[in-house]
């Protein structure tokens, strides 16, 4: 278990996911990983804070009716700094969507992509440090890049955030891990023109689940798409679901667990 504290600047600290059914996605999550949810920051509109025994561990808001983006959870990136990581980001070749803007008593925040496209982004903590607790069923555990090359983009991420990029050696793929202080906290795979077309480049997030099985299943009965079925992963069981509005995301059973 992880507890919230200011996170190093680079951590993943929080994941967040912006739909125009906020009710219905609630009831999905809540059915899918028993998340109970409380009222958030509203700078950006309606917004709650996913609850598991108590701990927050995501967030979802509701877009305007009129705004028609890409429905994908956002992994957000802890900085010193918002707007000198702003910055950073502008010169590295990347671009600065939203922000930075400050989000009530909780942060400031922005939201960024690569330059390849990849949506993410960025946090300085002020009152809210992040998710709570990451490890037991429901919480997030990690967070992959699907790129089309790991090289360039790995550059992106060292230049802006200081992560240290540890290629996978391998024939077959093209994988790479983040590192902050030597600690891995994500990881970066090539796919070339595998990538969805209507997605590209693109952040997911993996959440752990007791049973990757019986939860894959269930996400389909609950309004989901099943992207791939389970199967044994680099780090444990995974398969890759959608929620009713699209949003993809991973269910892993974390191997030793």
């Amino acid at each position: 278990m992880t507890e919230a504290t200011r996170r190093t600047p680079g951590t993943p600290c929080w994941v967040s996911l912006m739909v125009h059914g906020l009710d219905a996605t609630q009831e999905f999550y809540r059915a899918l990983f028993g998340w109970e949810f409380e009222p958030g920051p509203q700078h950006l509109g309606p917004y709650v804070r996913a609850m598991l025994d108590g701990e927050e561990v995501a967030g979802i808001g509701q877009l305007p009716p009129d705004r028609h983006l890409r429905i994908a959870w956002t992994p957000y990136l802890a900085s010193d700094d918002a707007d000198e990581t702003a910055e950073s980001i502008r010169c590295c070749g990347g671009t600065v969507a939203v922000g930075p803007l400050d989000a009530g008593e909780a942060g400031r925040m922005a939201l960024c992509s690569d330059p390849v496209g990849a949506v993410f982004g960025v946090w300085e903590a002020d009152a809210h440090h992040g998710t709570a607790t990451a490890g037991p069923p429901g919480t997030p555990v990690w967070n992959e890049l699907l790129t089309y090359e790991t090289s360039s983009v790995g550059k992106f991420y060292r230049a802006v955030f200081g992560h240290e990029v540890e290629p996978v050696v391998s024939a077959d793929h093209d994988w790479a891990t983040l590192h902050v202080d030597g600690v891995p906290v994500a990881s970066l795979h090539g796919v070339g023109n595998a990538l969805p077309r209507d997605r590209g480049p693109h952040w997911m997030t993996y959440f752990e689940t007791v049973d990757v099985d019986t939860a894959a299943r269930l996400a389909v009965e609950l309004g989901g798409q099943l992207l791939r079925p389970p199967y044994e992963g680099r780090t444990g069981r995974v398969a890759q679901v959608t929620d009713p509005e699209g949003a993809v995301f991973a269910l892993v059973r974390s191997a030793g667990r």
